[in-house]
């Protein structure tokens, strides 16, 4: 079989992609590794989306999840490992040795997260090391912990953590944390988060699982230690896109490079929405904005291509 197209991934953007695909009623396949893309890892209460004054990721997931279920949209849980093109189709691999062909293909995979390069770090990955505050932090509880990065997400994880752990350090690199007031003023109201600026994390240790992490005080150069029984990491994501690399043109951070109408890719029929493109703003929102674009688009480019 050879579908109108295939959306990769299931996060916001893919969602929308897929409700607007479905709704011209294309011949549409959606490919993701799990349901909810980064929201699944990452966010913890969201109080920015159009509709809802605040909600819980995991009810925003279901919500997706329904609304992909009422228009029929066929869903395939697996890892896409290349995506190539052949005379004017694309050809689609994935981890469980199925490949799949598409008229058009919808990149909206996102990122993962990106690791903190330090000493112990990879050991201690799931040992008191974790990447997803939403997964493991009900596991901390009664516990210190350690949130590395003072972005909005540090905070927002540090905030979810103080419903448990019983203290937090939150550890930004520059010289002043980079979270927005109100995110600021949520978390320090818990009363459990204390903050170190100027703070290079170079070593996570334990015995079994982790016991302290040190850094270095940027600004005097001396290195200190701090005991913590779990290292949250919230420095960012790196877009997820080794697999459509003979295809696109990357930035110099590894993201997909598109018309900034379309969000299509230098190859005809091969569009990326939401963070695993190169924009400013990585949003829920503005990730659901650019897979409805992306999903017009792609129907004009079959539209075309049919006639």
């Amino acid at each position: 079989m050879i579908y109108d197209l295939i959306i990769i991934g299931s996060g916001p953007a893919g969602v929308s992609a897929a409700v607007y695909a479905s709704r011209q009623k294309l011949n549409l396949l959606v490919i993701s590794k799990d349901m909810g893309g980064q929201i699944a890892k990452k966010a913890v209460d969201i109080e920015n989306y159009p509709g809802f004054n605040k909600i819980a990721g995991p009810d925003l997931i279901k919500i997706f999840e329904d609304q992909l279920k009422s228009n029929q949209v066929e869903i395939v849980f697996d890892e896409v490992i290349s995506v190539t093109k052949e005379a004017e189709n694309f050809k689609i691999s994935t981890a469980m040795d199925d490949i799949y062909e598409a008229k058009a293909v919808i990149i909206t995979t996102g990122g993962d997260p990106r690791p903190l390069e330090a000493e112990g770090e990879k050991e201690f990955i799931g040992k008191g090391v974790s990447y997803c505050a939403l997964c493991d932090g009900p596991i901390f509880r009664d516990k210190t912990v350690a949130v590395v990065g003072g972005g909005n997400s540090g905070f927002e994880t540090a905030l979810f953590l103080s419903n448990y752990v019983k203290k937090i350090y939150i550890l930004e690199f520059g010289a002043k944390v980079k979270a927005d007031e109100e995110n600021q003023k949520l978390a320090l109201g818990s009363g459990k988060v204390e903050i170190i600026e100027n703070a290079k994390v170079l070593k996570i240790e334990g015995e079994t699982l982790v016991k302290s992490l040190t850094y270095e005080d940027r600004a005097s150069g001396e290195q200190k230690k701090i005991d913590v029984e779990g290292v949250f990491v919230e420095i960012g994501y790196s877009p997820a896109t080794a697999f459509v690399k003979n295809l696109v043109d990357f930035s110099e951070r590894d993201e997909i490079i598109t018309d900034l109408e379309t969000y299509a890719t230098k190859t005809p029929g091969l569009f990326a929405a939401g963070d695993c493109n190169k924009g400013k703003y990585k949003q829920i929102v503005v990730a659901a904005g650019e897979g409805a674009k992306a999903s017009l688009a792609a129907y004009d480019y079959l539209l075309k291509i049919k006639k």
